[in-house]
């Protein structure tokens, strides 16, 4: 979701072009096998937007740009004063209007002028431009992106091989603007300056990715990114687009991938934009039954219409390509679906079957799935969908979208309902929690705790947590191990990890401060022992997405507010899990559990090291051969109050420990 944009100057679009002599000017590349593949591919950012060239010993550019419905366009630089008229482009059958302009060179700002059939004059920013001013200038800018070395390849063609189904994946999902600004007065940091400063954060925490919320070009903050006019530009706020570049290759030098929101579903209505952009609906429909998006007051992209589709699909590429992102977070896509996505009876048109689905924006996800995945191996595409649709994750081949991954807004919904309850109520809810297991296999998911979670009036995550303080903290380490703990992959929003006491503010920077106190302190470090653990047992996160990967030892203990499961990796290592939503430790308590022997505590959310109040089990617990919840083995736990407990059997390090105990 995103915020609602205040109403802009009003002006449509949309794209197509027929594909004349394709001009590669990719990037220098690490020569990794992914790009090998689009290498030869005929992309159309290569052709359709403004190119360095020479010709006959004359330096300029070439431009290009789809307006089928213009009468005239020229291009309006800095340099010839912004003059319509100064620089023609010639018009084609297929609705590219193009030409050579001598004299122009790297970092000319400049814009179209495109006249309408009603004889309008509409000052347009390049759709393909690679650059774009710094906002509130809206001028897009000539850039090459045939300078910047890449220093990436072992990270890529270790990606090209990986199966992010099976590994650990945690994201720490981030708005650039807000994490961290600069103390000398500058309003943002820059992407070199952000590099180093956010991957030493999160890898001291344990991370895997960061998700950068929409990072291409957008003129209003308040939209968080999510009103995009400049689709292949990255935002002018912390730099260059070589310097993003720098950003996401210092990620990958330390091990760390970078996923980008991504919003095929909409844009904003600013003049300079896509909106009606040469006086028709050419990336919108015309219609506002299909055309206007209800919640955020946009436009929806003509899915229907092919150079639409192909304009998308070429920025999807492009992304993964020229700027080595490793994945797309699929913004809105329960909107993209159906037709009456927030509409009444009587403000949308059904299909031709006359149903809901939308057909058009369904083919188009399969499509692009389809060709991501297949050339450009290992990058993840993660839909943010919120309905039951089927197959979201599953194959195209078997009938679903293809996406990688989807998020999981059911756990999300339920986890914090369930949890934002007084403990003492809890056991009237213990299905909250369970019911999930009716669809955990239906779908590859990521577990959610985002930005829509601590905005719009909700408050941080904290805020909502029940109790005096330390029981505020102690549910928060509790939230945190129950969603590292159960089947899918991890996100958590930038300032969650030390429990930020206010909602997120995008006006301003995280609350960095509350960081050193002792129980923010304390949850941050559990959190970073978390993600530590998370990928150090394979159980944990190895069959996330088959059945085999979780079971359930007792999830019938209302009155105590306990539930106890397994997890299991494809080798049969196997983690118990033991979780007490109440602040009342139980001494003694009786689990079954799968095998004989010693299981040594990896976790304990109570530890006084993060806050709690260090009832435990010393590490480590012998079985009984006392059968207990159909099992024939047992064990006898400390549970502490609000808490987790990880366990597992390790019969060669509880030797070991016996006997440095005997010493």
């Amino acid at each position: 979701m995103k915020p609602t944009r205040p109403n802009a100057s009003k002006d449509s679009v949309t794209h197509k072009v027929a594909s004349p002599e394709a001009k590669s000017s990719a990037g220098k590349s690490s020569g990794t096998a992914n790009e090998a593949n689009c290498e030869a591919k005929n992309e159309r950012y290569h052709w359709l937007g403004a190119h360095l060239e020479t010709r006959d010993g004359v330096e300029g550019a070439r431009f290009a740009v789809w307006a089928p419905n213009a009468t005239e366009v020229s291009v309006l630089t800095d340099g010839n004063g912004w003059q319509h008229g100064s620089d023609w482009l010639s018009g084609s059958d297929s609705g590219v209007w193009s030409g050579f302009i001598p004299g122009v060179v790297e970092g000319t700002s400049y814009k179209y002028g495109i006249r309408t059939k009603q004889g309008e004059l509409l000052h347009k920013a390049d759709p393909f431009a690679f650059s774009a001013e710094h906002p509130p200038a809206t001028a897009s800018i000539i850039h090459s992106l045939d300078n910047y070395q890449w220093n990436d390849s072992s990270w890529m063609n270790e990606r090209a091989e990986s199966n992010w189904l099976t590994r650990p994946v945690s994201i720490y999902e981030v708005h650039l603007a807000s994490w961290k600004r600069p103390w000398d007065g500058r309003p943002y940091h820059t992407y070199r300056e952000l590099a180093p400063m956010l991957v030493d954060h999160v890898k001291s925490l344990g991370f895997t990715h960061i998700e950068l919320m929409p990072i291409a070009e957008f003129p209003f903050d308040g939209s968080w990114g999510y009103q995009v006019t400049g689709y292949f530009a990255p935002t002018s706020r912390f730099g260059s687009p070589d310097d993003f570049r720098y950003f996401v290759d210092y990620c990958h030098q330390h091990g760390i991938g970078v996923i980008m929101d991504w919003v095929p579903a909409h844009f904003p209505y600013d003049a300079h934009g896509l909106a009606r952009f040469d006086g028709t609906g050419l990336y919108e429909h015309d219609d506002p039954k299909q055309g206007f998006h209800p919640d955020w007051k946009t436009h929806v992209f003509n899915y229907g219409r092919n150079e639409v589709c192909d304009f998308l699909h070429a920025n999807a590429r492009f992304w993964l390509k020229e700027y080595h992102i490793d994945g797309l977070r699929v913004d809105a896509v329960a909107s993209m679906l159906y037709l009456d996505y927030s509409r009444k009876d009587g403000e949308w048109i059904p299909n031709c079957f006359g149903g809901n689905e939308n057909f058009e924006a369904i083919d188009f996800m399969k499509q692009l799935n389809t060709h991501l995945h297949a050339d450009f191996p290992g990058v993840m595409t993660l839909a943010e969908e919120s309905t039951s649709y089927g197959g979201v994750s599953r194959p195209v081949y078997t009938g679903g979208l293809g996406f990688g991954f989807k998020w999981d807004m059911g756990w999300m919904h339920d986890t914090l309902e369930y949890i934002k309850r007084d403990p003492i109520y809890r056991k009237y809810h213990q299905n909250e929690l369970t019911f999930r297991s009716v669809y955990a296999n239906s779908e590859n998911f990521v577990l959610p705790l985002s930005h829509d979670e601590v905005v719009h009036g909700k408050g941080s995550l904290l805020s909502r947590m029940p109790g005096d303080d330390w029981q505020k903290f102690a549910n928060m380490r509790l939230l945190y191990g129950y969603q590292y703990t159960v089947p899918g992959k991890k996100l958590l929003f930038m300032g969650c990890e030390f429990g930020q006491r206010g909602e997120w503010n995008h006006h301003s920077q995280l609350d960095w401060k509350q960081q050193a106190e002792p129980l923010n302190n304390g949850l941050q470090l559990f959190l970073g022992d978390l993600n530590r653990v998370y990928k150090d047992y394979p159980a944990l996160h190895e069959l996330d997405c088959t059945p085999g990967g979780f079971s359930w030892i007792a999830a019938d203990d209302a009155a105590k507010s306990i539930y106890t499961y397994c997890r299991t990796s494809s080798d049969g290592q196997q983690v118990v899990v033991v979780v007490n939503f109440t602040p009342s430790p139980h001494f003694d308590y009786r689990i079954g559990v799968p095998g004989k022997g010693s299981y040594i505590e990896i976790v304990n959310s109570d530890s006084e090291l993060y806050g709690g109040s260090n009832i435990g089990n010393l590490g480590l617990r012998q079985t009984d051969d006392q059968p207990s919840h159909g099992r024939p083995y047992s064990l006898e736990l400390n549970i502490p109050p609000l808490s987790i407990v990880m366990l597992t059997l390790d019969s060669a390090a509880a030797t070991e420990k016996a006997d440095a105990s005997k010493a």
